[in-house]
């Protein structure tokens, strides 16, 4: 008897064909992974049924260790070895880590990133988090039946290039092949824009535990564009937690408390947050000095007013991407909440106050992100249904450039560019016979490259000696779709090359990297009144330069007279140079290129002439 093959509608008949990927949400306060299965993203439970894995990692003296629940219940009880919100010292280093991290663990500094020192000994934030990973991808593979071929992990639109490589090692390190890298409010966008065939102009706001990030989206046929993106890398729930904690403290006795009741107030204060989320009351159990416990009742008025700053803060990004975008708040047709502090009722009061509309909330802010980062994960690993065919134009939030002459910062890739994206510029040399140039790679929106981050540095060597000017050098960035870059240069006339992966060892602080759009919008004018000073400076030092090697080459071609007129233009714009006074300097940039003119002309007069010496007319090329 012939069998029918029976399968899900829009599956492949063969079930061996569907390969398994997943999409993980590695967030601050709680992770979760995702997969498509009968056509339907849906987040994979554990063994006692929940999904949602507590982003808290536990170490033993013996070297083992324990992830989740059973780590978050032993936070108070051994909090040094209980780490939690590893994501916020993700790719960073000792420097750029808050003082709310730097009082709960024992954080060392190596030289290339931040450790956590606990009684298995040093463990990196990439080694931490791979534990969280590891646990998710055997939860995946244990559901599945079968090895993973992949995953797309999210991370934070505003992580930066350090950030996102640690992301990608600490995946590396769970034993997952990583498809993708993806922003989080991306992944929100293409769970609400493919589940419910939505088209227009959409907006993500995301708070989660750690980090902030906006995003404003077109989705139209298939097509996810990200307009523009702002956030803030150093806002989350936990800064809620920690401004309930010590308001707690000073009402309870105001008096240092140890690490363990810290901890454990810390924890009451996320109770008590979320208990005021569905009630007007809740009384907070404070530990205090003397071992004892002090009730305190905590209403909602008073936790709103607390924290008021904070959503008032998060407002400043969402302002700032309708500005890049050139959108008005009407031109959004629907907002939508992300991130588990988005259940916050003053949060989403702020949001629909601001948009004139109540936010989106139809899918779990916790666990929309995984099912989006599910959805994408399911296309890369080849499991496209027919009919279904999209394409996803991410951005990236800080430009990309060089250092220039007189330390001016050259844009290659502008903010909110469409990534994967690779663009090119010719430079050139500054001096005759330059064989050799530095590359300096930055990040930032500022003018001068001591404003911005600095990224990489290499070398382009084997330059052929040719005049200032002559050598044609051609810098090439690349940007991945994981937001990672690889800066190149290439010298044209004879090939030699020299390229390098951006990868520092650790990433912009909390405050460098949510302050460099808003420092660039704040000093624009005086950046721009900078940027020509330096213009002017490097131009009328080339210009010195160019004009004393000539006259040392063919000082003959000049009367004594006229030699000490061009002497004495060098000199009083050698004097402008001193001063800060851009257009003077230009002035007398105009005015030693007017005094050397006719001096310029004999010289091309006698190089011609020395090129035509001993040849027939009917000889020279045409």
């Amino acid at each position: 008897m012939a069998l029918l093959q029976l399968s899900e509608p829009g599956e492949s008949p063969d079930p061996h064909q569907q390969r398994l990927a997943v999409g993980i949400d590695l967030g601050t306060t709680n992770s979760l992974v995702a997969t498509v299965r009968n056509s339907i993203a849906e987040c994979l439970p554990a063994e006692d049924g929940g999904v949602i894995l507590p982003s808290v990692v536990r170490y033993y003296k013996d070297g083992h260790t324990v992830v989740g629940q059973a780590a978050l219940a032993a936070q108070t009880i051994d909090p040094r070895n209980t780490i939690a919100s590893i994501k916020r010292l993700m790719g960073r280093g000792l420097a750029d880590t808050d003082a709310g991290m730097r009082s709960r663990y024992d954080l060392v500094d190596t030289g290339d990133m931040v450790r956590v020192n606990t009684v298995a000994g040093l463990r990196t934030p990439v080694e931490i988090s791979a534990e969280i990973l590891k646990v998710l991808r055997e939860r995946a593979e244990a559901t599945l039946g079968d090895e993973l071929v992949g995953a797309v992990i999210t991370v934070p639109a505003y992580f930066d290039d350090a950030q996102r490589q640690a992301t990608k090692d600490a995946a590396r390190l769970a034993g997952l092949n990583v498809l993708r890298l993806l922003n989080e409010p991306t992944a929100a966008a293409i769970a609400y824009g493919l589940d419910e065939g939505a088209e227009g102009i959409y907006a993500v706001y995301d708070l989660g535990g750690g980090t902030f990030d906006f995003s404003i989206l077109r989705l139209s046929r298939g097509v996810f564009e990200v307009m523009a993106t702002s956030g803030d890398s150093s806002l989350g729930g936990d800064d809620f937690d920690e401004a309930l904690a010590d308001w707690l403290h000073k009402k309870a006795s105001g008096v240092d408390l140890d690490c363990s009741k810290s901890r454990a107030l810390l924890v009451e204060a996320r109770r008590v947050k979320e208990a005021l989320t569905e009630n007007a009351l809740c009384v907070a159990r404070v530990p205090v000095a003397a071992d004892g416990i002090k009730d305190i009742p905590v209403s909602v008025e008073e936790f709103h007013e607390l924290t008021r700053k904070l959503v008032e803060r998060s407002l400043s990004p969402v302002k700032k991407a309708l500005r890049d975008a050139a959108l008005k708040v009407d031109d959004i047709q629907a907002v939508v909440m992300v991130g588990g502090a988005t259940r916050m009722p003053h949060v989403r009061s702020a949001v629909a106050a601001l948009f004139g509309r109540e936010p989106n909330i139809d899918i779990d802010p916790e666990k929309v992100v995984a099912i989006g980062a599910a959805t994408q994960a399911n296309i890369l690993a080849g499991n496209r249904r027919a009919g279904e065919d999209w394409l996803l134009l991410d951005v990236i939030p800080l430009s990309l450039g060089l250092e220039m002459m007189g330390g001016l910062t050259e844009k290659i890739i502008t903010r909110n560019s469409t990534i994967p994206v690779s663009k090119a510029q010719d430079f050139t040399t500054y001096k005759d016979g330059q064989s050799a140039m530095a590359i300096h790679v930055v990040q930032g929106e500022r003018e001068l490259v001591a404003d911005c981050r600095s990224l990489a540095r290499f070398e382009l060597r084997g330059i052929p000696p040719m005049p200032a000017g002559g050598a044609r050098i051609r810098v090439t960035f690349q940007v991945d779709a994981d937001g990672l870059l690889a800066v190149s240069a290439r010298e044209q006339t004879t090939g030699v090359e020299a390229h390098v992966s951006v990868k520092p060892s650790y990433g912009l602080s909390d405050e460098e990297i949510t302050g460099m759009l808003k420092s660039g919008f704040e000093h624009a004018a005086n950046d721009m009144q900078a940027r020509s000073l330096r213009e002017q400076q490097v131009e009328a030092g080339r210009l010195i330069d160019a004009t004393e090697q000539a006259i040392k080459e063919d000082a003959d071609l000049l009367s004594a007279t006229e030699q000490a007129s061009v002497l004495a233009e060098i000199e009083r714009v050698r004097l402008l140079l001193q001063g800060l006074d851009h257009l003077a300097i230009k002035a007398g940039i105009d005015a030693l290129s007017a005094k050397t003119g006719d001096f310029a002309a004999r010289r091309m007069d006698k190089a011609i002439r020395l090129a035509l010496t001993g040849s027939r007319i009917d000889k020279l090329p045409l």
